[in-house]
């Protein structure tokens, strides 16, 4: 095969149902799905959680009563607002106020340590942050150093009513003590915000296409965080890519069924924002939120009470539910879609995923820069096929050489995308925009990918120095800027090792500046400034880092062992 790849060759494997193109002019913004969604499904279920379950019209109440009250403190329309909570309903109520009331949601991390927040909030300009208590002694180190000056705090209860909030609350601050003693003088209570919003009125604001929804950070090549600019036009195409995606697979539920979405991936992240909170609102769906997916087998009792129809998630956790002694306790009869995004899938995982439940893993592909779906297998697939799948609709994907060509077909070349999901760019960052996107408009991903004759692509090396633990992208670059402030280190470098239960994990090589450095106080500084998937798997230490002769590192040396 030498020929240079045909226009859309892959159109030709679509599944039948799925149409080359999507319409994303019929929402004017994600504001206008919600509130569609609110209305048509006033009485579905929208979220469940803890066994308390949230309807649309409540949704629709809560959200117009929070963006009342935000717009109350005198935030102007394309003001940013941080929200940092796991899968709590405050969550996605937070998510559709801010929207609604014409502003821009910024997904935190609530595990981020006080210096990564920090960056984010001031590189954001976020003046407010909608933050659970659990997490609140992180803000309080570092808001000093940031724009915040209006704090909503949320608790864990907050939305399961009074009596088994009151529970809730009592359990996680005093029995189980996962709410550090923090000081944030001014804070509102989310509760309370809502009940000032009631008071006030809301007024609708005209958002249009092109307006910013979603600052979703991601690492940079420089070490450096920097925010995704994604549109409402963005993230509403994606939303539209991915119900006409899923149609093959869902159009086998009954009539009238309410599609039945796990929610575990955290909803900060753009994989489950798009694919379970949006795609949610757009077909109906109930969220069943997973406040903490590590708990394996407190996901596995909580899903023990539905009956679920899609479950987006990583390798990391498809793996852990599966071999866990109660995986069969949960009904998986109608589960119609099982989407392995984030990382590779493992071969061994799916084959056991579909034997467990007799739904394959159809793997999907994408970045925080295009909202984030760009590839996946189809949904009526009967196995794994070790692919990132075909493009969806209204995508374009080119495989290029390092002179930017069009490489011929069975080629390796990086994968470059475009398409009306992709980012408008990044936040305040042109320079860092031009070095990813080509002339013609397409994202270049750093991956380095092959299409054979039916159009499904396969990534077979990475152009980035990345590494991907559990669906998480750490940059080695952002580490090594860390560590080589602590005393002690003369130099230091980070790579990528693989790691069976995360795929990859982070390996840190340093040379000593003090002999007495131990791999406890790496350790520990770690810890205090990187969140926990950046951290080190492996601290090694040596008397010199392997350099080409113009002194650049060379890293493919250090994944290997001494």
């Amino acid at each position: 095969m030498n020929d240079v790849i045909p226009e859309r060759a892959w159109l030709k494997s679509y599944p039948a149902g799925v149409p080359a193109d999507i319409d994303a002019s019929q929402y004017l913004s994600l504001a206008a799905l919600m509130e569609e969604s609110f209305t048509k499904n006033a009485e579905r279920v929208a979220y469940s959680f803890m066994g308390q379950d949230i309807t649309f019209a409540q949704a629709d109440s809560v959200s117009l009563a929070l963006g009342a009250y935000l717009q109350g403190l005198g935030l102007v329309k394309g003001e940013r607002v941080a929200l940092m909570m796991p899968n709590v309903p405050q969550y996605p109520l937070a998510v559709a106020a801010v929207l609604r009331a014409g502003y821009v949601v910024v997904n935190i991390n609530p595990l981020y340590t006080p210096r990564e927040l920090a960056h984010q909030l001031k590189d954001s300009g976020a003046r407010t942050i909608v933050i659970i208590e659990n997490f609140a002694h992180t803000l309080e180190q570092c808001i000093d150093d940031t724009p915040i000056k209006h704090v909503v705090l949320c608790a864990m209860g907050d939305q399961l009513g009074f009596f088994k909030g009151l529970l809730v609350n009592y359990m996680v601050r005093s029995v189980k003590k996962l709410v550090p003693p923090f000081h944030l003088p001014g804070a509102v209570a989310f509760n309370d915000a809502l009940a000032v919003g009631r008071r006030g009125a809301f007024k609708r604001p005209d958002i249009r296409p092109d307006d910013i929804a979603v600052l979703q950070y991601t690492g940079g090549t420089t070490g450096v965080s920097k925010g995704a600019v994604l549109l409402h036009r963005n993230i509403v195409a994606n939303v539209l890519q991915s119900e006409a995606w899923n149609r093959p697979a869902m159009d086998k539920l009954a009539t009238g069924t309410q599609p039945v979405f796990v929610c575990a991936l955290p909803l900060y992240h753009v994989f489950a924002f798009t694919i379970n909170m949006m795609l949610g609102m757009r077909t109906g769906g109930k969220n069943i939120l997973i406040p903490n997916p590590r708990d394996i087998a407190a996901v596995l009792k909580e899903l023990t009470r539905h009956k679920v129809h899609i479950f987006p998630a990583v390798n990391t956790l498809f793996n852990g539910l599966a071999r866990h002694a109660d995986f069969n306790k949960v009904d998986w009869s109608e589960l119609k879609i099982s989407v392995g995004g984030g990382s590779a899938v493992q071969s061994a995982v799916a084959q056991q995923w579909l034997e467990k439940t007799g739904c394959a893993i159809c793997e999907g592909y994408g970045l925080s820069e295009t909202s984030p779906s760009a590839s996946c297998n189809p949904t009526d697939s009967k196995a794994y096929t070790g692919s990132i799948g075909l493009p969806l609709s209204s995508t374009w994907f080119k495989l290029l050489d390092d002179e930017g060509r069009e490489v011929p077909v069975g080629q390796p070349g990086e994968i470059a995308i475009k398409g009306p999901q992709l980012m408008a760019g990044y936040w305040q960052r042109p320079d860092e925009t031009t070095k990813v996107m080509t002339v013609d408009g397409y994202l270049k991903t750093g991956d380095i990918g092959v299409m054979d004759e039916k159009g499904f692509f396969r990534i077979v090396d990475r152009k980035k120095d990345m590494v991907l633990v559990s669906g998480f992208n750490v940059y080695p670059n952002e580490v090594e800027d860390v560590v080589s402030k602590m005393d002690g280190v003369h130099e230091c470098a980070c790579v990528g090792v693989p790691d069976e239960k995360t795929g990859e994990a982070v390996k840190l090589v340093i040379v000593k500046k003090n002999p007495e450095l131990t791999e406890a106080q790496v350790r520990a500084f770690c810890k205090e400034n990187l969140t926990g998937y950046k951290q080190p798997r492996v601290v090694e230490f040596r008397a010199e880092l392997p350099k080409s002769p113009v002194g650049k590192i060379l890293r493919r040396e250090l994944r290997e062992k001494k």
